[in-house]
């Protein structure tokens, strides 16, 4: 079920090829009980609880994989280049088909540069922030997917997630080929 949610990171080649469980620390510091994951590439950076996340080994600099100590849930986050350069509600809509056809959405604001999509699939919960950066030439993601049943554990967790992503100018001048390489 979870591979559902995550379709539009797989299509876009953003669900990091990993191919165990090893966990490790994302180039992160562990201060209270969160870590950060900070990707100078692509100039954003997020924190999330280690009581709850491990991450994947990176199989890529684009972007980072964490798992639930229970396996239950999964945290992604990473940057794509917007090769079609769709609008942002063009991709917007594209997520909603591919994603999350027949999904409940109960939260969905839309901004100038982002856009939120919250909602239920069956018995699976998702929560994905798209931010568009470099003028629309690069598509910074992140997105919980968790047992919709446990709701009242990851509801905290998203709000820490949200209030401490930052998106920076991140590596704008440097062109992103088809390849994905700079």
């Amino acid at each position: 079920m979870t591979r559902v949610f995550a379709r539009p990171l797989l299509i876009a080649g953003l669900l990091l090829g990993t191919t165990g469980l090893f966990a490790t620390q994302a180039a992160a510091q562990d201060k209270g009980g969160l870590a950060t994951y900070e990707n100078d590439r692509h100039g954003f950076k997020l924190s999330y609880p280690t009581a709850q996340f491990i991450a994947f080994p990176a199989a890529t600099d684009d972007g980072r994989q964490l798992v639930s100590k229970d396996g239950k849930a999964r945290l992604l986050v990473g940057t794509l280049a917007n090769f079609d350069n769709k609008s942002l509600g063009a991709y917007r809509t594209f997520l909603l088909g591919a994603s999350y056809p027949g999904a409940k959405i109960d939260y969905a604001p839309v901004r100038d540069t982002w856009f939120v999509l919250s909602g239920t699939r069956g018995d699976m919960a998702f929560y994905q922030r798209v931010n568009f950066a470099c003028g629309g030439r690069a598509i910074n993601s992140w997105m919980i997917t968790f047992p919709a049943a446990e709701k009242a554990t990851y509801e905290p967790i998203i709000e820490q997630v949200h209030r401490d992503y930052r998106l920076g100018a991140g590596n704008c001048a440097q062109r992103v080929t088809a390849a994905g390489k700079r």
